[in-house]
C-alpha cells in the first residue's frame, strides 16, 4: 500500500479575517451547526488529548454534549484514565475534524468537574441504556471478559427495572474546558491552509493567522 500517493484537493471555503466575530465561541457555534447540516455523522465528536503522569500524551475521542458561559463539556466516567490524567494536569486538548467542509477546530485550555446539578440534569436526559451502562462499567479497568460487562449491565437494568429516576452514579458526570487558545482551520488549494488562532490575553481574545 503506497499511503504517499493519497492526497486530497481543498478547494471549498477561504478564512479571511474581516469576516471573523471577536469572540471564537461564535464562530465555533456557526461551525458546529454547519457541521450538522452537512450530513457529518458525528459532528460533535472531539479526540480529546490528556497527559498521563509519564508525559506520555493520550487521546480518545468523546462527545461534546453542551457549550455553556464559553465553557465545552462532555461526560465521562469519573474514575476512568482520562479523568484520572486531568485531575493530575489540568491542561488537556481537543480537536474536531469535519471532512465533509475541510474543516478542524482545534481547543487548549483547562478542564475541571462541573457542578453535580448540571451532571445529574444532563445524566436524567440519557436514555436508560445509557444510565445502565454508566452504573455497568468500570471505565478503563481491566475485565476478565466480555461476558463480565454483560452480566454487569443485565444486574443493574435488574436492579433500576421499576425505578424512575435511576440515582447518578457518583462516579459519573462532567467536565468542563475552558480554553485559552482556539484555532479554527480551513482546506485551501496547494496545502496553503487557512489557519486563525484565537488566543486570549489579559481576558480579551485576539486573533492571529498562522503559516500553513
Amino acid at each position: 500500500m503506497d499511503l504517499g500517493n493519497i492526497r486530497k484537493d481543498y478547494l471549498k471555503m477561504r478564512l479571511e479575517e474581516k469576516d471573523l466575530p471577536l469572540d471564537p465561541v461564535t464562530l465555533f457555534r456557526q461551525w458546529l451547526e454547519e457541521a450538522r447540516e452537512s450530513n457529518n455523522p458525528e459532528p460533535t465528536a472531539l479526540t480529546l488529548s490528556t497527559v498521563e503522569k509519564d508525559g506520555q500524551p493520550s487521546s480518545r475521542i468523546v462527545l461534546l454534549k453542551k457549550i455553556a458561559e464559553n465553557r465545552f463539556i462532555f461526560f465521562t466516567n469519573y474514575n476512568s484514565r482520562k479523568a484520572s490524567e486531568i485531575r493530575g494536569h489540568l491542561r488537556v486538548s481537543a480537536l474536531f475534524f469535519w471532512p465533509e467542509l475541510e474543516r478542524q477546530v482545534k481547543l487548549s485550555g483547562i478542564a475541571k468537574k462541573i457542578e453535580d446539578s448540571e451532571s445529574e440534569k444532563y445524566f436524567h436526559s440519557r436514555p436508560f441504556e445509557s444510565q445502565i451502562g454508566a452504573w455497568a462499567s468500570p471505565q478503563s479497568t481491566v475485565i476478565p471478559d466480555r461476558e463480565y460487562i454483560e452480566r454487569e449491565f443485565e444486574k443493574y437494568r435488574t436492579q433500576f427495572r421499576n425505578i424512575n429516576p435511576i440515582p447518578r452514579p457518583p462516579h459519573w458526570g462532567g467536565f468542563a474546558i475552558s480554553p485559552s487558545r482556539i484555532e479554527f482551520w480551513q482546506g485551501r488549494e496547494a496545502r496553503l491552509h487557512d489557519r486563525i488562532e484565537y488566543r486570549k490575553l489579559n481576558g480579551v481574545w485576539r486573533k492571529f493567522r498562522l503559516a500553513p
